[in-house]
């Protein structure tokens, strides 16, 4: 039975992945709580805030780490009154979220095609996205980190119609690192 065992495992193709913890940025809200952040990276006083916490992620990086962002987010609490399900403005307003490597740097979109903000967020897009912008940097300044080579980073703001065109503008390239 044992010999069997050993065959069945020999012929079964080995699957090896490396799971890394990492810190991932994320826009959150705070509504349903009673303080504001304070003047935040945007410059603004805002009851939203840029957060980092530690994922276990496998997969391609930075890529993983960009699509991560957009993750279910609900705060834990010891206040049975409080009861939000979800903080992630992503998730709340219904932003996308992708990353793809090119030959000239690392791409990234924020679709805001189903952008809506809901109501007792009290924000507007571009606040959500400014932080959304916030949150990106930040976790790709932690990935760089260690890098010894520069990253070109591109983002773009997608999926816009006439009402939210303007929100283009938030399209930015920068690099990381190497310096």
């Amino acid at each position: 039975m044992k010999a069997l065992a050993v065959l069945i495992a020999l012929a079964l193709p080995l699957a090896a992945t490396t799971i890394s913890v990492v810190p991932v940025f994320e826009p959150l809200s705070m509504h349903g709580t009673d303080v504001d952040e304070g003047i935040t990276d945007t410059g603004e006083a805002l009851q939203a805030t840029v957060a980092s916490r530690p994922m276990a992620l496998t997969g391609a990086f930075p890529e993983v780490l960009i699509e991560s962002i957009r993750t279910p987010h609900k705060f834990p609490t010891n206040n049975p009154n409080y009861k939000v399900e979800e903080v992630n403005l992503l998730i709340l307003c219904n932003i996308g979220i992708t990353a793809e490597t090119k030959e000239d740097g690392l791409h990234i979109g924020l679709d805001v095609a189903a952008l809506t903000v809901p109501e007792g967020v009290d924000l507007t897009a571009r606040q959500v996205l400014k932080l959304a912008l916030v949150a990106i940097r930040k976790t790709l300044e932690e990935y760089q980190k260690p890098q010894t080579e520069a990253l070109k980073v591109h983002l773009s703001i997608t999926g816009t119609d006439e009402g939210t065109a303007s929100l283009q503008d938030l399209g930015i390239s920068y690099t990381l690192g190497g310096e």
